[in-house]
């Protein structure tokens, strides 16, 4: 993380405002650095340059690969912490879904004529990956893992539904993709994990993730930078 963003991370918050809502309140430049990326808005209005798109459909490709056993880490870890039956359930909900995900990455990628297997994960693409990888430790609590499984799947979902908001111009290809994350039903799993990152907080202190949800929304701005061709 950067220093400026370092400087932003402070102990005192309103007990009134749910946590998040503080951190989006107080982080709300870098946040729509992240949702409101140009990437997003060339989708949004048509511009967007295809190789863009196909060099990020490779590249996420490559990352829900690795998002899975962060995804299954952060179920372990709610086992291990909690006895919570709800919070069980929307996290299998998630992963039931990433099955399908990469399917549909596979099918768009022959549509598209871009080889998976040839594919080579660039230095954003690494760094996010290893980011994963080190939130699997078990030296990472389940209230910080779920903060960043919660601001990984929410920018994708404010993104693409700012996308699919009245007045777009998407072009007809990219409906689907836009559509695939920024539904109502996606929405709904973002909001249920945002509700789990606020009752999660009311007892463990939000420091630590405050600066993973901080972390994630640089790395999403990173990938989107990639994806344009900004390495």
């Amino acid at each position: 993380m950067d220093e400026t963003a370092k400087k932003t991370v402070t102990g005192g918050t309103d007990s009134s405002i749910p946590v998040t809502e503080t951190w989006l309140r107080k982080h709300r430049l870098l946040y729509n650095g992240a949702t409101r990326h140009p990437f997003i808005l060339s989708i949004r209005d048509g511009s967007v340059d295809f190789s863009s798109f196909k060099r990020w459909l490779g590249q996420d490709y490559i990352f829900v690969r690795s998002f899975v056993p962060f995804v299954a880490s952060t179920l372990v870890k709610l086992c291990k912490e909690s006895s919570n039956e709800s919070d069980m359930e929307v996290i299998l909900g998630g992963m039931a879904s990433l099955n399908d995900e990469i399917n549909w990455f596979k099918k768009q990628a022959s549509k598209y004529h871009v080889s998976l297997t040839s594919v080579v994960p660039q230095n954003a693409n690494v760094k996010y990956c290893r980011f994963l990888e080190s939130l699997t430790s078990s030296e990472i609590e389940y209230p910080v893992a779920i903060t960043a499984l919660w601001a990984i799947e929410a920018v994708y979902q404010e993104s693409f539904a700012h996308c699919l908001e009245e007045g777009n111009r998407i072009p007809q290809e990219l409906q689907e993709t836009c559509e695939r994350w920024g539904n109502e039903g996606f929405g709904a799993y973002c909001k249920s994990l945002r509700d789990i990152v606020d009752r999660c907080l009311q007892k463990a202190s939000p420091a630590e993730a405050e600066v993973l949800f901080l972390r994630v929304v640089e790395h999403e701005v990173e990938f989107w930078n990639m994806s344009v061709g900004d390495v």
